[in-house]
């Protein structure tokens, strides 16, 4: 085996990467290695064109379960299934980034595998970019490499950037809470990737910390510059196909007429109704032409003119000012009393339904990846794209890698707002339903979930919103653009989502077509964002000023209480005897016991109500001179047991029945009389002695019970014969 190390210190630890013959039938490898956490980068290139209208790259993230030192899976499958949702929004990450810097036109299959051989501390993301950089940068596969990623934290009430925080400083449960989670990659000054996980982060923040991660990102490049130059392959030569003259010369016969004609603007319609025209007439003109050549020709004309009208006339295709937004509207509730929650939000032609659900702590997702063992997920927010929403037929169900991300995206963008477990127990689940689509669904899917939470009663901080900015550029001069829709997102340079509330940003998403963006750019796609994330929030507001006072009546009642840790084991039971009778007499839906103790009762129809008053009762601590009436329990000679709690009951001695002796505890009480007690003293043994002359002096006058003949002598010698009864049974 051979090898050969080149090591940088990032974060003030050793980021190496190790160049071995381990897949030396990829085009390109490397084993990147930071604390103990590392990854294997594999690139390989095909060897023939593809007849797709597309850049066939792939980008594979595969979690290894052996790489967190445990046998993980299901009790059935021990072996690894389809990706994670951490695992597809890590590949995406690492597609996000490296997917623009390849030629265009490049139509050879490209697959970059992500290999997790070992995790720890630190997140294998940034490895992967990283990684990936590497491997396909010193590969002989055409590419405008490297570049590379960091990860910038930063933890309440410390205004000090973390450079790849561990991730106990990145969670946001325990104290010091992670206040920001930035991701970032980019080359050469400039930012091509950015993921963003705040706590309503101000903008000013954020450009400090994209500032400092540039700084480290050029570290790596200089790095990764120096390996590329001792080790790298020459690359294969590639050329971008040729369009003739004739081709140019169809198209401004056949589109450039109806392009003129559109005087500016252009419909997401009269865009489909060129493009299919062009299609039909460029076949019967060329027909020994690539049909994606064809294609690939209309869409970088499209693409001039979706630019010329920004940069060089201030115009956007359908008319509107570059930092106007597109018509809001938006409902809360009144879709069905069976949803505990919805939100309907518009913004042009995009509309989207959350539709909310609330369940007890019981309905928590239980998360077990390389990542993240035995960690319960009390939020989720799935986001549906039907085909249906683009005026389209396809595959319904499943779900693709875009759902998962567009949906993580607005679950982390709401999440930052969300009140904490012991103000609100709930396990919350919010479905996106994206109606009509022309632009930013994930965004405005942030909106509709906002009026949901609202809707369903869940006392949110304040409301959160979101927005899509996007960017024309000709590599000098940059027009940002506010609520970009269709064409705009298809031909523009970036696509910037940015959600966030009055107070601050919490989610932020990043990609790019183009090699990357200067970050004063960047700085002011924030301002713009704010500006139009303001005016959202006046409509949601308008549509539902605050969270409802109530939760959903068809809703679960979640009930809790703290019991000693040495107490959790008196409510489960044997086997779960205990707990299982409190469910099946109370007919609650469930019940939860935390590690520390908490115990959280979920139910309806006053079932919670019941659960929790046998449990509170089951893991009561009397004390001396608390008042109860309770059953006889038992009969002794020398007197009655009397029950006071679930599993508690006490003696009360003959002689504590009356003001007066009475000869024989059966002449005063039967099985089954309920009678008045106090608790007189708890004896060292933990026995509880009650008595009912003490609770009642008139209750044996009232039983019509008279002094025994054998006068006012006392039992005092009778009490040392109870044993060992008359105190808690567990």
């Amino acid at each position: 085996m051979q090898k050969k190390e080149y090591a940088v210190e990032v974060g003030g630890k050793q980021l190496v990467a190790e160049f071995n013959d381990w897949a030396d039938q990829a085009n390109g490898s490397v084993l990147l290695r930071y604390g103990n956490s590392a990854v294997l980068a594999t690139a390989v290139m095909g060897s023939k064109e593809s007849n797709l209208d597309y850049f066939p790259l792939s980008v594979e993230y595969e979690e290894k379960f052996y790489a967190a030192g445990a046998i993980l899976g299901s009790r059935f499958m021990r072996r690894e299934g389809r990706p994670s949702d951490e695992a597809v929004l890590s590949g995406r990450i690492v597609d996000r980034t490296i997917r623009p810097l390849f030629p265009k036109g490049l139509k050879r299959d490209v697959q970059v595998i992500i290999t997790v051989l070992s995790i720890e501390d630190y997140d294998t993301d940034i490895l992967a970019v990283n990684a990936a950089s590497l491997a396909i940068a010193t590969s002989d596969i055409p590419w405008n490499g490297p570049v590379s990623a960091i990860r910038v934290g930063l933890e309440e009430g410390n205004d000090s950037l973390i450079v790849n925080p561990t991730y106990g400083q990145r969670q946001d449960e325990l104290p010091p809470k992670a206040r920001m989670d930035l991701t970032v990659s980019g080359k050469d000054g400039l930012v091509n990737m950015i993921e963003v996980n705040a706590r309503e982060v101000p903008e000013p923040i954020l450009e400090a910390a994209l500032k400092r991660a540039s700084e480290e990102i050029e570290k790596i490049q200089a790095w990764q510059k120096q390996i590329v130059a001792e080790h790298g392959k020459a690359k294969q030569a590639f050329k971008a196909p040729e369009i003739t003259p004739e081709i140019k010369a169809a198209f401004a016969e056949v589109v450039e007429p109806k392009l003129r004609a559109l005087n500016g603007t252009m419909s997401k319609e009269a865009f489909g109704e060129m493009k299919s025209e062009w299609a039909t007439q460029s076949a019967l003109k060329f027909p020994d032409t690539k049909p994606q050549m064809l294609d690939g020709y209309f869409e970088h004309r499209i693409d001039e003119y979706v630019h010329d009208l920004a940069i060089k006339e201030n115009k956007r295709v359908d008319g509107r000012a570059l930092d106007e937004i597109r018509p809001l509207s938006a409902e809360a509730g009144g879709i069905s009393p069976i949803i505990h929650g919805t939100g309907l939000f518009f913004r042009g032609q995009t509309h989207v339904l959350a539709a909310l659900t609330l369940g007890g702590p019981g309905d928590a997702q239980l998360i077990d990846t390389i990542e993240f063992q035995d960690t319960k997920k009390t939020f989720m927010l799935h986001y549906n794209f039907p085909p249906f929403s683009v005026g389209e037929t396809g595959r319904v169900g499943g779900f693709n890698r875009r759902m998962t991300g567009h949906g993580a995206l607005a679950e982390k963008s709401l999440r930052a707002v969300l009140p904490s477990k012991d103000v609100f127990p709930y396990t919350i689940r919010i479905v996106s339903e994206c109606l009509a689509s022309n632009g930013s669904t994930s965004m405005a899917t942030v909106c509709a979930g906002t009026i949901a939470l609202m809707d369903a009663g869940v006392p949110i901080q304040r409301p959160v919103a979101g927005i899509a900015m996007g960017l024309m550029s000709d590599g000098k001069t940059y027009k940002v653009l506010t609520d970009i829709q269709g064409p705009e997102d298809h031909h523009g340079d970036m696509d910037f989502k940015v959600a966030g509330t009055s107070e601050g940003v919490t989610g932020v998403q990043m990609d790019v077509k183009v090699d990357g963006i200067p970050i004063p750019v960047l700085v002011e796609a924030f301002a713009q964002a704010k500006k139009a994330r303001l005016q959202i929030l006046d409509v949601i507001l308008k549509a539902i000023p605050a969270p409802r006072a109530d939760i959903s009546p068809r809703a679960p009642k979640i009930l809790s209480t703290k019991v000693k840790v040495d107490q959790i084991g008196l409510v489960i039971g044997p086997g779960g005897k205990t707990i299982n009778g409190i469910r099946e007499r109370t007919k609650c839906d469930d019940i939860t016991i935390e590690e520390d103790g908490t115990v959280f009762v979920t139910g309806k129809n006053g079932a919670a109500e019941a659960a929790l008053k046998e449990i509170v009762d089951l893991t009561r601590e009397y004390v001396a001179g608390e008042r109860f009436e309770g059953p006889v329990v038992r009969l002794m000679d020398f007197g009655a047991f009397v029950k006071i709690g679930p599993n508690t009951d006490g003696l009360v001695h003959v002689s504590e029945v009356a003001p007066f002796r009475i000869e024989k505890i059966s002449d005063a009480v039967s099985l089954g009389d309920v009678v008045p007690v106090i608790i007189k003293e708890i004896d060292e043994k933990g026995r509880y002695n009650l008595s009912i002359k003490a609770a009642d002096p008139e209750w044996a006058g009232r039983k019509g019970l008279k002094p025994s003949s054998g006068g006012g002598g006392n039992h005092d010698d009778r009490r040392n014969n109870r044993g060992e009864h008359g105190r808690r049974r567990i």
